[in-house]
């Protein structure tokens, strides 16, 4: 089985008013994503929610800069790295992903082991 990351872009500004209910929702849905990938023959190998663009450092060559390189409307707000027979299979456990102030992308693990 190949590896596949699972980047969660969103809107994070969607989050910053959100009331307790809406973060119980959304890891509600986390919880039920983490039991499909069970489900649909994969696995979760790991993943992590990540902290506002705000605490962002970026560098570039030499410059370090304080928040994220490039401003857009979604940012990387967590992700999933999980197992899965090829990329179509991948895809099919990324469309679960919940992400519902933006969407996901997958992207394949380079193989640097060099064997």
């Amino acid at each position: 089985m190949a590896q596949y990351m699972i980047l969660i872009y969103e809107n994070e500004s969607s989050y910053v008013d959100s009331t307790p209910e809406v973060w119980q929702q959304a890891m509600e849905a986390h919880g039920r994503f983490a039991g499909q990938v069970g489900e649909k023959g994969g696995k979760i190998l790991g993943g992590d929610a990540l902290q506002p663009t705000s605490t962002a450092t970026s560098i570039r060559s030499d410059v370090v800069t304080d928040g994220p390189f490039a401003d857009t409307k979604e940012a990387l707000g967590g992700f999933y790295l999980v197992e899965a027979r090829d990329l179509d299979h991948a895809i099919e456990i990324a469309k679960l992903c919940p992400a519902p102030f933006g969407g996901v992308e997958v992207r394949p693990i380079m193989d640097t082991s060099g064997g």
